[in-house]
């Protein structure tokens, strides 16, 4: 009766894992150009299922949601898998410490902190990502002035790498951040009721 239990849960657990790594991948779809940020920063919300899953059912959740998706995504990559290599290591900057704060006391108090929190550390590794992983593998197909170039025609203190992380890269990582968790607070109590069925 209890390995029965177990099992029914394990089934029900990777069934949401899967739905919403499905969903996940659909959302990854649809990017949007924001005119403040260099036009190569396309914002998608596509971490917004692993983060409801992660508060719902732990950070393990959340972690295997953005490994599938971006296992799904390498279909289509155009970027060899570094793209979603990024993508999940980002990804899950945001969504572990978020739902690991949130794990800790499950009320919006803990909920705002966690998703400023995974913010933060979002924006740092996704400056870190970009200066050493994506960038770097970009300039073989792309000269550095020229991805420079893109980030000083929307903000003239762009002069170098390093200004591109500092007032691109990392503002816009901090600008998703927000998005996400503004949608992570509307939605969750939503659909949380659904996902603990």
């Amino acid at each position: 009766m209890v390995a029965q239990t177990k099992r029914k849960i394990s089934v029900s657990h990777m069934t949401k894992i899967a739905m919403m790594s499905v969903l996940a991948f659909v959302l990854m779809q649809f990017e949007l150009i924001i005119p403040i940020f260099p036009a190569f920063l396309k914002i998608d919300v596509s971490d917004l299922p692993a983060l409801i899953l992660a508060f719902s059912m732990g950070p393990f959740a959340g972690i295997a949601v953005e490994g599938i998706k971006n296992l799904l995504h390498m279909f289509q990559t155009s970027t060899g898998g570094v793209g979603e290599l990024a993508n999940f290591i980002i990804g899950i900057s945001m969504v572990v410490p978020a739902a690991l704060v949130y794990k800790r006391s499950k009320s919006k108090k803990s909920a705002i902190i966690g998703l400023a929190v995974g913010t933060v550390v979002m924006s740092i590794v996704g400056g870190l990502a970009n200066y050493f992983i994506l960038i770097p593998f970009y300039t073989n197909f792309m000269p550095i002035d020229a991805i420079i170039g893109m980030g000083a025609a929307v903000n003239p203190s762009i002069v170098s790498l390093e200004t591109l992380i500092l007032f691109g890269i990392m503002p816009f990582n901090i600008f998703k951040g927000i998005v996400l968790s503004i949608l992570t607070l509307v939605l969750y109590k939503r659909i949380s009721p659904i996902l603990h069925r």
